[in-house]
């Protein structure tokens, strides 16, 4: 179930993509990064993910004290928070901004990524304005994860959660016994329960567990690797 944005690659002209992709190949600006490879992203460039999915993650660096810089039992290691997606056809940029920090790490494997200056985009007019549509549809997005984020009890915020992905992101699962008829929708890369927590903040445990009352209760599936999936029903019912 793909997000009706304008800026999937199916929907733009097929010249102009691939003037944008001969031209980042030209001037050495694509690059295709293994699962979990972090994408060597700098302020103040443009992404576009050509092929594969980006995982978005934050670490806030906290200042420490005196006295806790001299005790052993400090955790120097900051802990990561899961911001979301961004799939093939979409742009995606670096905002460094004290004390927090973003990175971007290749979800799946044969993840495809080239990058250009934003000036860069004066060559392609019809162009810059997707760019800018994307960013304005992802700014929307977050506003709904932010909505989501702020239920109360944990239960609720990770199904919002786990609705919005799969809205987004989400294909059609068939049913194993008749394969005309749509199951569901999932996600086409896994997510792992620790991932998922620190999305909605909380821990891996309560996630294992928060999953298994909402399989029980028939609000989520699951699919081949471990995939999730919402019955299409919910979905259908959310639109």
């Amino acid at each position: 179930m793909q997000s009706p944005s304008s800026f999937s690659e199916a929907s733009r002209p097929f010249l102009t993509w691939q003037r944008i992709l001969d031209w980042a190949q030209e001037h050495y600006r694509c690059r295709t990064f293994s699962k979990d490879e972090r994408i060597p992203a700098r302020p103040g460039l443009l992404y576009l993910v050509q092929r594969g999915a980006i995982r978005m993650v934050g670490t806030a660096q906290v200042s420490a004290t005196a006295s806790q810089l001299t005790s052993r039992r400090i955790n120097r290691t900051p802990e990561e928070a899961f911001l979301g997606f961004v799939g093939a056809g979409q742009p995606f940029e670096i905002v460094a901004q004290s004390p927090f920090t973003l990175q971007a790490y290749a979800h799946v494997d044969q993840t495809a990524v080239l990058w250009m200056y934003w000036h860069d985009l004066d060559n392609w007019p019809h162009f810059r304005r997707e760019v800018m549509d994307a960013f304005r549809y992802q700014h929307q997005r977050k506003l709904l994860w932010l909505s989501a984020l702020g239920q109360r009890r944990t239960i609720d915020r990770l199904l919002g959660f786990l609705t919005l992905l799969i809205e987004e992101y989400g294909e059609p699962a068939m049913s194993e016994t008749d394969p005309d008829v749509i199951r569901g929708y999932c996600l086409p890369f896994p997510l792992t329960h620790a991932q998922i927590g620190s999305a909605i903040g909380s821990t891996r445990v309560t996630v294992t567990r928060l999953m298994g009352k909402l399989r029980q209760r028939g609000l989520i599936l699951t699919q081949g690797d471990n995939l999730i999936c919402l019955p299409a029903e919910s979905i259908n019912r959310s639109n």
